[in-house]
């Protein structure tokens, strides 16, 4: 029998289940898109009954195996997504969405009682998001669907209640709470005055770190990780020196695990955050909406120019367009650039009757793509500036984007990274000691200096 580790992967759109070997490699995997239902006010969200159920029912399937000695058990999932149980440990109310419309009157009252919003984001290290601070969703409850609210016993994010429903464990977990949830007082290293003062207790079980792991039946059952945070780990426990990192996907998140410095309100302003490490320090985070950007400027090339939806995919870097474009477009600056919360890249003001082809507007675009990326990956930097840099995801397979940011970062050793699963594998290594003797090297990362 094969001793294994089994690591659930719950992105928006795409759940994945890993079968790990101690070579920490893959000898399993199942994959499903499952479809969305609504909540009682027809706004989209997760169908929680068939997440559940697939979840379930795919590890009792793993259970009865014979070739395979289940060992270990996590789970990786997005954040800012909230599951409220009752006293009997079910649902109570539907996985609402995080791009659910925070109303204008719950965000008036939060701060006719507890002051301005940016004062409350600033001692919680969380952008003003609306739903995407999942401490708003409990407050919406809590007056909005009062009934619902009278009959929460527990709330618990995503991953804590994915592994919840193999584990039958209630708990709460560092990284969860710390990814711009308005929960946390990252000064105080407590939940926030505000969470008090509602009396939000279904949401304040004490946290525990993400290497936390218990037994049952002879497997070690993991309480769950935030994906962002599960992504750094095998970076954390691989690299030998200070690094930044660039995961891509429909977000570009850049993860500082070094910095110090304080968050101030012009970085909150520009989507620059505080995570919390699976060890329970402190990452300074900047997002950008990159991944949407290229999805819908590439779509938008394509009709123009007549061709392929995936044809940028045939794109290499020319360092002749590059020079042509530097000569006859004007290009933004770093400094120049503005970045918070969907704002547009500089390439949506350009006219593309002013390319002479597909690959010369692409050319540009990922040139602008790539200084609105400096820019947001500068707000991670401050006092601390590590001088490796690592891309992981889709944007690390891209030539074009990954010869101007080493380009940009001159300075700096700048790699593409082709770890596929970072998220899972960051899942199995927090509870590593549980099932793996096996120790973590650095060509774990698969990487490609540019």
């Amino acid at each position: 029998m094969k001793k294994v580790c089994v690591i659930y992967d719950i992105g928006k759109t795409n759940k994945k289940l890993f079968v790990l070997n101690q070579n920490l490699e893959t000898i399993y995997q199942e994959e499903e898109q499952l479809p969305l239902t609504v909540d009682e006010d027809g706004d989209e969200c997760e169908d929680l009954i068939l997440l559940s159920n697939w979840i379930k029912s795919s590890f009792e399937a793993l259970k009865k195996r014979e070739d395979l000695e289940i060992l270990a058990v996590n789970v990786s999932a997005y954040g800012a997504s909230l599951v409220h149980l009752d006293k009997d440990g079910k649902p109570v109310c539907p996985l609402y969405n995080y791009t659910k419309p925070f109303p204008k009157e719950s965000k008036d009252t939060f701060q006719e009682k507890y002051g301005p919003m940016a004062q409350v984001s600033l001692e919680t290290a969380s952008p003003d998001l609306g739903m995407l601070n999942s401490a708003n969703q409990l407050y919406w409850i809590k007056y909005q669907k009062t009934e619902s609210f009278k009959n929460i016993k527990y709330s618990l994010h995503l991953p804590q209640y994915c592994i919840y429903l193999l584990s039958g464990e209630i708990s709460n977990e560092y990284t969860s709470l710390g990814c711009h949830t308005m929960f946390w007082d990252f000064n105080q290293n407590d939940f926030h005055s505000w969470i008090k003062a509602e009396n939000l207790k279904s949401a304040m079980l004490p946290p525990l770190p993400a290497d936390t792991f218990k037994q049952k039946d002879g497997i070690s059952y993991g309480i769950g990780i935030h994906d962002s945070s599960a992504a750094l780990v095998p970076y954390l426990q691989s690299a030998s020196e200070p690094f930044i990192l660039l995961s891509t996907g429909t977000w570009s998140i850049t993860l500082n695990p070094f910095s110090t410095d304080t968050l101030d309100a012009k970085s909150l302003s520009s989507d620059c955050l505080n995570f919390i490490r699976y060890d329970g320090k402190t990452v300074r985070a900047a997002r950008l909406y990159s991944g949407n950007e290229h999805n819908r400027v590439t779509k938008h090339l394509s009709a123009h120019f007549d061709k392929p939806l995936d044809y940028f995919k045939r794109i290499a870097y020319d360092v002749n367009i590059v020079r042509k474009l530097r000569k006859k477009q004007n290009q933004s600056l770093p400094q120049e650039i503005e970045v918070g919360n969907l704002l547009d890249c500089p390439f949506m003001d350009r006219n593309l009757n002013t390319f002479v082809s597909f690959e010369e507007a692409y050319h540009q675009f990922i040139m602008d793509l790539v200084v609105q990326q400096i820019t947001s990956m500068k707000l991670t930097m401050g006092s601390v500036v590590p001088k490796t840099i690592f891309v992981d995801g889709g944007f690390s397979k891209n030539e074009l984007f990954m010869k101007l940011l080493s380009e940009a970062f001159y300075d700096k050793k700048v790699y593409a990274s082709s770890l596929a699963i970072a998220s899972s594998l960051g899942a199995a290594l927090v509870i590593n000691k549980a099932w793996n003797p096996t120790p973590i090297t650095a060509n774990l990362l698969n990487l490609i200096e540019f």
